[in-house]
């Protein structure tokens, strides 16, 4: 017999125990067990949208049998065979399993699951939704003190917030990391990074002013940053937006990559202030 006709017979006699006669709580409990097997032998086939059905049909079970913990479980796992056919039934189901997991207490397990939403949301390209669910996670991260991990999710967020021309978002969360991160040896070596995120979403709205000022907090918030690439990079871009220079901007961008090749959202984000600034120059030329 094939994998996926034995899963077949499986679940036949799960629903049969179902169905049937027998004391409330083993009746539950057979046709779990019978449900775990069906749902294996799906999986081991590949048939992924019966193993995803059949797993919600054991966390079924494990609710009537009041297990909240191996009832989460089923739905995690039926989420994981979901994934490979459908972002929506997979999302569906890690929301139900967090809520289980709320109901009894497993914080860091439901933020885990409420990130791996965030990751299916990203995956689709919907980057509101995705903001949205990994703000949950590290706020559950946070509340359990897995500073880390909080961080990871809230970089998303920031990262996000900026595609999104939400800047103050972005600035926001990065000068906080930084400022948490400078308490943590081990972390201390990353501040210049956050820092050089927050000064480029400062750059993205334009306003010189408020580009000097941050540059002023951060070097009291750690004095080594002003000694930095980071900070040169920052400065000397603040200057050429200053002095209307669109040549001196990208020879300063381009010096920096050279040394430390900027990632795809740095580029982008230089890419709209480079832009802004030719927008006022050709505006500056209609004028003259």
């Amino acid at each position: 017999m094939d994998l996926a006709a034995k899963g077949d017979d499986f679940e036949k006699k799960a629903e049969k125990k179902l169905n049937g006669w027998g004391i409330f709580g083993s009746k539950y409990e057979d046709a779990a067990d019978l449900f775990d097997k069906a749902a294996n032998n799906f999986k081991l086939a590949k048939s992924w949208e019966k193993a995803g059905s059949t797993y919600v049909k054991l966390g079924q079970c494990h609710l009537k049998l009041d297990s909240k913990h191996e009832a989460a479980s089923a739905y995690v796992d039926a989420a994981h065979c979901y994934k490979k056919t459908s972002t929506t039934e997979a999302i569906s189901c890690l929301a139900q399993a967090v809520d289980m997991l709320c109901d009894i207490g497993r914080i860091s397990m439901a933020a885990r699951y409420f990130k791996e939403i965030a990751e299916l949301y990203e995956s689709d390209a919907n980057i509101e939704k995705s903001m949205e669910y990994y703000d949950k996670a590290a706020d559950f991260f946070q509340n359990e003190d897995v500073t880390t991990s909080a961080n990871q999710c809230k970089q998303k967020v920031a990262e996000f917030a900026a595609q999104l021309e939400q800047y103050q978002t972005s600035i926001d969360i990065y000068e906080e990391i930084a400022r948490q991160s400078l308490k943590n040896n081990l972390l201390k070596y990353g501040v210049k990074g956050h820092l050089l995120n927050a000064g480029i979403c400062h750059l993205c709205k334009g306003d010189v002013v408020a580009i000097t000022n941050a540059l002023e907090r951060y070097q009291e918030m750690d004095p080594t940053f002003s000694g930095t690439r980071e900070y040169k990079l920052l400065a000397d871009i603040a200057a050429a937006i200053d002095e209307e220079d669109i040549a001196k901007f990208t020879d300063v961008v381009k010096e920096f990559d050279s040394m430390t090749p900027l990632d795809s959202w740095k580029t982008t984000l230089l890419l709209r202030v480079k832009e802004k600034l030719k927008a006022k120059e050709l505006e500056e030329d209609d004028l003259t």
